[in-house]
């Protein structure tokens, strides 16, 4: 299958990231507008991972998102 690659912002961190995306340059120019027109994302984009779609959203990667919501941010203290 080829792919494409996508650059897109983080709207977490503010970085710009590339992500290679497996579909077809004609595919994503059909979905993408599918997705402008109003379309789910999912519904759009169904070939594409919840990971790809999150990026072509946000631009968040999936380390950013593992980082974002690490189990270390809610441990509970000793005292709970």
């Amino acid at each position: 299958m080829s792919t494409i690659a996508i650059v897109r912002t983080s709207s977490i961190s503010g970085k710009r990231h590339t992500r290679e995306i497996p579909i077809s340059v004609e595919a994503y120019a059909l979905a993408m507008q599918a997705w402008k027109r109003g379309e789910l994302i999912q519904n759009a984009f169904p070939m594409l991972s919840p990971a790809d779609r999150e990026f072509l959203m946000s631009g968040i990667t999936p380390e950013e998102w593992d980082e974002m919501f690490s189990d270390n941010d809610f441990q509970e203290s000793e005292d709970d």
